[in-house]
C-alpha cells in the first residue's frame, strides 16, 4: 500500500525550471512545512534551487507538534541565510513575524536602496511548499481575503498570480506543483497520517494500524488519556481494538467496523484532538 506511494510527476521538472526563471523577480523566499513532519514536508531541490535568497521557512500547523520538538528544528535549520518561524496560517498565529524577519534578511538591499532614495520599497517573496501544508491559507490570511484556491486536498492551486498584502510585501505564489521526493517509505507514511496524500489511494485501515503503532512507541499515555484506556496491550492490533471498543465501532456479531475506528483515528490526529504530537525529529 504505502510502500507503493513513490511518484514524482513529469510536471515537477517544469515547476522547477518555471521557479528557477521567476526568483530574479523576487527579494526572497517563504516555504513553508508541516510542523510535525518537517522532513518529510519539505522538498529536497528547495535548498538548491534557493540557495542564493534569502528564506524563511514557516513550521505551519505548530500547536499541533511538541513546542520543545518545534524548538530544535527552528535550531536545526537556521542559518545565516535562513530564518524558521513557527505559525498556524488558518489563526495567522506567527503571522506577524514574518515582515520584521525579512527586513533582517534583507538589511543590506533595503540599506542600498535608501541610499539611493528609495525609502517604502515593496518586498516580492516567492512561496513554495509541496502540495497541502498550507500555502493557500497563508496567502489567503496575508492577503486578507480568499484570492489564492483552498483545498484540503493535494494541487489545488494552479497558476502564478501576485498577491498584495497590507504590510508592504507582495507574494508570488509558485508556478506549478511542488511534489516530495520519496526517499525511504516513512516519508510516505508521514504525509499520508497527515492527509497530504490523498485517503482514497490509501488502504485506510493499514494507515491507522501504522499511527497506533507510533502512539504506543512515542505517545502512549496521549492514548490512553484520549480513549479512556487504562494499560495498552503489546500489539497495535490489540490497541486498535480496544480504541474500538471505547468508540463503539463495532458491527453486528462484536467484529470491530476496522474502516470506522481508523477514519476516526486519523480525523482525531489530524484535528490535533489526541494531543500535540510530533512525527519527526531533527
Amino acid at each position: 500500500m504505502i510502500d507503493s506511494i513513490n511518484w514524482f510527476p513529469g510536471h515537477m521538472a517544469k515547476t522547477r525550471r518555471e521557479i528557477k526563471e521567476n526568483l530574479k523577480l523576487v527579494d526572497a523566499v517563504i516555504e513553508i512545512r508541516d510542523s510535525r513532519i518537517v522532513n518529510s514536508s519539505a522538498n529536497p531541490e528547495i535548498d538548491q534551487i534557493c540557495k542564493d535568497k534569502p528564506r524563511v521557512i514557516l513550521l505551519n500547523k505548530s500547536d499541533l507538534a511538541e513546542e520543545s520538538v518545534n524548538n530544535k528544528w527552528i535550531e536545526s535549520l537556521s542559518q545565516n541565510n535562513t530564518d524558521v518561524l513557527p505559525v498556524n496560517c488558518i489563526t495567522g498565529k506567527g503571522l506577524n513575524n514574518i515582515k520584521p524577519v525579512l527586513n533582517s534578511l534583507l538589511k543590506d538591499k533595503l540599506e542600498r536602496l535608501k541610499n539611493k532614495g528609495i525609502k517604502s520599497y515593496t518586498i516580492r517573496v516567492m512561496v513554495v511548499g509541496i502540495p497541502n501544508v498550507g500555502k493557500s491559507s497563508f496567502i489567503n490570511k496575508m492577503a486578507k481575503n480568499n484570492i489564492a484556491k483552498i483545498g484540503d486536498r493535494p494541487g489545488v492551486t494552479k497558476n502564478k498570480q501576485w498577491i498584495k498584502t497590507s504590510i508592504g510585501i507582495e507574494l508570488m505564489d509558485t508556478p506549478g506543483v511542488l511534489w516530495p521526493k520519496f526517499q525511504d517509505n516513512s516519508v510516505g507514511i508521514n504525509l499520508a497520517f497527515t492527509g497530504a496524500i490523498k485517503d482514497e489511494i490509501l488502504d485506510i485501515e493499514e494507515l491507522a494500524l501504522k499511527l497506533v503503532e507510533f502512539l504506543q512507541k512515542f505517545y502512549p499515555e496521549k492514548i490512553k488519556e484520549r480513549y479512556k484506556i487504562e494499560e495498552l496491550l503489546e500489539t497495535p492490533l490489540e490497541n486498535l481494538d480496544l480504541i474500538a471498543k471505547k468508540r463503539g465501532a463495532i458491527l453486528r456479531g462484536g467484529l470491530i467496523d476496522y474502516n470506522r475506528v481508523a477514519i476516526m483515528l486519523l480525523d482525531e490526529f489530524r484535528a490535533g484532538k489526541i494531543g500535540k504530537i510530533s512525527l519527526e525529529r531533527p
